[in-house]
């Protein structure tokens, strides 16, 4: 299916289910909303007009609220747009779930590689024998994360999930019906959700969804492999940050670890016997009754009391106790169904995902100062000893810490979750529970810290069964990296712990940080060389590296097209293994069912397999590296240049809605580390940075300085070499097809009446001028006429999502300039911004 054909589909599929089912919203049951439906598109039209002719939206609605409207008193304006509000999230929902259903047809004809078609080149491309040994080590690990951007509840989902299924078989009475139950539904939390409430909203797609499908992917791929017996039940692995990660959410507890952990286990275990219940209804045949009933027994009791733990090893020897009897005596009868059990249980074994552990490193730092002081090492800090001495106390000296020795809650929290990671791991298997990730890494203490720190609180040094992962987000970290891991490898114990990890070593290196740190260009680039850098480093030390990318949702995140990224890596860089971290509504948007989870999943699999198998390695010229390092450092500079500006911060804390991801009941986590008082960028929450950014319709972080850094180039005549570097270099293009991304998500006009704002009118245009001048630069760069071109069905999307949320945006505008003139109902003002926050967060799906 060509582009055009795909559009056509996508029109025929999407846009006009949605306009037909969005008409049944004009009866949907809301108290005192009876006009409302009729209200949105005349709303959505003065919007789009007044924005158009330069109004602000405080002159769009006072007109419309008096022309249309008919509305005097500033409550009943103010109950309006909460109706309004409500009304859009509604709105999305529904756009959602039509999308969703459409899925399976839209990219059914792709053309992206499925794992048939990369059997299929290896078949005609003479390569299977080395395809055949990729595949029986390769995994690919995608690491679900809970952020604030994550807030539909499990009876939405569901909700949704029934509508995808009314949809496909166009049912008008049951939609009808359907979205009557939505507009009854609540789609917020009455308060903030706990850290349990989080991990158990996600744990929720583990067992609807997940279960099932890394099964049947699976199986597709055993079924496709060539010469038979594929083995490989790592080939698709879940990781799990919700509970376990502390930097992530500082309300995470030992005791909030340990119920994860449970809840994880016992969610597996209610899958297991279910999949159990429908087997046996199968396997009638006498003599495997017995060990039947003695299996779900066991599973029925270890699903509803965590102290009852079935292992791996017994869960295995009833299914092959059972497998046995039936080829000896019931003709291997229903073999195939209890196979793809066992090839369940052998891919979820008792842990369902694994269980990441994250901290900052100042927290571990702060950890070992309690520690060394309360043992009279030193007096207040770490740096009182000398580099050698520190290290010698860390790999050499024991201590016997109690965490209730000591006053201070992350200190006691870090000791005693330290503690519990061994009966984690007997409860759910030594692979549930095995990567302790530690976020701002600049040093090589970041890893040593968590080293002593595991020795002091009991584990033996032969028996520290976990992965140490250093994050190297900023630029200071991934400049300091290459040289951190060659200490690391230098030190004699430390080695002896990387052969208990069978000489495996996974480093993570964030894009998050590193873009709110030095832009969009520097920090993709940094990271595509650190890789590089890294890879050889542990080649040279007989490790074999994984790299873990943080890469989130939006581009200015890491995020955009996932193929795309991973086959654009270059042959420097180590492709052992695939492992990455996918966030909040972007866990809904691209594995949200069976299908999408499936499809992309494919993709995941099929870039990495195919990186330097097939066809041309991919290899950057030193003239190329040359041309992208002055990019990136003119880009870094104009960023830069931003980033110090005297408005920068002030404008993000007064004219964005910062600091209102904080209020909303979306997330458990702060939007900035620390407690200081004065806002510093250093300490800001990338997500709130970046969202910020994505709910002024500006996007900054995914393209701010490409267009002067274009520009510069041209200026000196290097145009031609840039449009070389755009058509031979996937990297490149990858990222600056993301921008492209980025870009076309914008929309100033929404804020264009900052340009007459006294403190703020010279920084809006700065913003204003680079967007302008970044899109025509790239258009130009790509030979387009309009962002996406060769995107059009994500690009129609993006623009039907758009037109959906524009009121509640004009809205939230409206409100914040209220908030800033002081009105009457300010607390009220408020509350609009940050229930505004919700509907465009969905309505992006990957945030920017």
């Amino acid at each position: 299916m060509n582009q055009s054909e795909r559009l056509k589909e996508f029109k025929r599929s999407v846009s006009n289910k949605f306009n037909i089912y969005n008409s049944l919203f004009l009866s949907l049951p809301y108290t005192n909303m009876e006009n409302v439906g009729m209200l949105v598109p005349l709303l959505l039209q003065q919007c789009e007009k007044g924005l158009q002719s330069g109004k602000n939206p405080t002159e769009i609605l006072d007109a419309f609220f008096q022309n249309y409207a008919e509305m005097e008193t500033e409550k009943e304006r103010i109950d309006f747009m909460f109706r309004i509000i409500q009304y859009v999230e509604r709105q999305v929902v529904l756009f959602d779930s039509v999308e969703d259903a459409a899925f399976p047809k839209l990219h059914k004809h792709t053309a992206s590689m499925s794992i048939r078609d990369y059997f299929q080149l290896a078949d005609k491309s003479k390569q299977w024998d080395k395809v055949s040994k990729k595949l029986s080590d390769f995994s690919a690990r995608i690491v679900l994360t809970a952020h604030p951007t994550q807030f539909y509840t499990p009876a939405v989902l569901d909700i949704m999930s029934d509508m995808r299924s009314l949809i496909l078989e166009d049912k008008i009475d049951e939609i009808d019906r359907t979205l009557q139950q939505l507009g009854l539904t609540s789609l917020i939390n009455a308060k903030k959700p706990t850290p349990l409430d989080e991990a158990k909203n996600i744990i929720h797609m583990l067992r609807y969804v997940y279960y099932d499908a890394v099964g049947d992917l699976y199986a597709q791929i055993k079924s496709n492999v060539k010469a038979g017996g594929f083995e490989n039940h790592n080939i698709i692995k879940l990781g799990f940050w919700p509970g376990g990660d502390r930097d992530g959410n500082p309300f995470v507890t030992a005791s909030i670890t340990m119920a994860v952990a449970d809840e994880l286990r016992t969610t597996l275990m209610k899958c297991y016997y279910n999949n159990l219940k429908v087997l046996q209804k199968k396997l009638t045949f006498r003599e495997l009754q017995e060990p039947l009933q003695d299996l779900r027994d066991k599973l029925y009791v270890s699903m509803f009391n965590p102290e009852k733990v079935i292992g791996y090893e017994d869960l295995l020897g009833h299914l092959y106790t059972l497998r046995t009897l039936l080829i000896d005596r019931y003709h291997s009868l229903y073999l195939k169904e209890l196979d793809h059990f066992i090839d369940k249980v052998r891919l979820f074994r008792t842990h369902f995902a694994v269980l990441d552990i994250r901290q900052d490193h100042r927290a571990h730092k702060k950890t070992i100062e309690q520690v060394l002081m309360k043992e009279g090492v030193i007096k207040n800090s770490v740096d009182e000893l000398e580099k050698e001495a520190l290290i010698d106390l860390l790999i050499n000296k024991r201590f016997k810490v109690d965490p209730s020795d000591f006053e201070d809650e992350i200190v006691q929290d870090t000791l005693r979750n330290i503690s519990q990671l061994k009966r984690i791991q007997e409860k759910n298997g030594k692979q549930g529970c095995e990567r302790y990730i530690i976020s701002n890494s600049e040093d090589i203490f970041a890893v040593l810290f968590v080293y002593g720190l595991f020795r002091w609180c009991g584990w033996e040094d032969e028996k520290i069964s976990f992965d140490i992962i250093p994050l190297f987000e900023t630029m200071i970290g991934m400049d300091n990296s290459e040289e951190v891991m060659r200490e690391l490898f230098k030190l004699p114990a430390y080695r002896k712990h990387l052969e208990l990890r069978n000489n495996h070593h996974t480093i993570m290196l964030g894009f998050s940080d590193g873009t709110k740190d030095g832009g969009f260009v520097k920090a993709n680039w940094s990271i595509l060389k650190t890789k590089e850098r890294l890879s050889k480093v542990c080649k040279k030390n007989g490790i074999k590296v994984v790299f873990f990318d943080g890469r989130g949702g939006p581009p200015a995140r890491g995020g955009g097209k996932t193929h795309r990224f991973y086959a654009a890596q270059t042959k420097d860089v180590a492709n052992n293994e695939i492992q990455l971290t996918i966030q909040g509504q972007t866990i809904t948007s691209t594995y949200g069912t069976k299908e999408q989870f499936m499809h992309n999943s494919e993709q995941l699999l099929t870039a990495g397999l195919s990186n330097n198998l097939f066809g041309k390695e991919n290899v950057i010229s030193e003239s190329s590296r040359q041309l992208l390092e002055e990019l990136s450092e003119l880009s870094f500079e104009k960023y830069n240049s931003l980033k110090n500006h005297e408005m920068f911060i002030p404008y993000l804390e007064n004219r964005s809605t910062l600091k209102f991801y904080q209020k909303a009941n979306i997330g458990s986590r702060p939007g900035k580390r620390g407690n200081k008082k004065k806002l510093e960028l250093s300490d800001l929450r990338a997500i709130s940075f970046v969202g910020s950014w994505s709910q002024l319709k500006q996007n900054v972080p995914g393209y701010f300085g490409i267009g002067t850094s274009l520009k510069k180039l041209k200026e000196q005549g290097r145009f031609e070499e840039l449009k070389t570097l755009y058509e031979e270099v996937p990297f490149f293009k990858a990222l600056m097809l993301n921008s492209m991304m980025s870009l076309t998500k914008c929309y100033f006009e929404l804020t264009s009446y900052m340009k007459d704002d006294k403190d703020y009118r010279d920084f809006w245009n700065i913003l204003y001028s680079e967007y302008k001048l970044s899109k025509e630069m790239l258009l130009e760069l790509s030979g387009s006429n309009i962002l996406m071109e060769n995107e059009a069905v994500s690009r129609e999307s993006i623009k039907i999502r758009e037109s959906i949320v524009l009121p509640l945006l004009v809205i939230q505008q409206y409100a914040l300039q209220k908030i800033g003139s002081g009105a009457e109902h300010k607390d009220l003002y408020e509350k609009i911004v940050t229930r505004s926050l919700y509907g465009n967060i969905n309505a992006s799906r990957n945030s920017a």
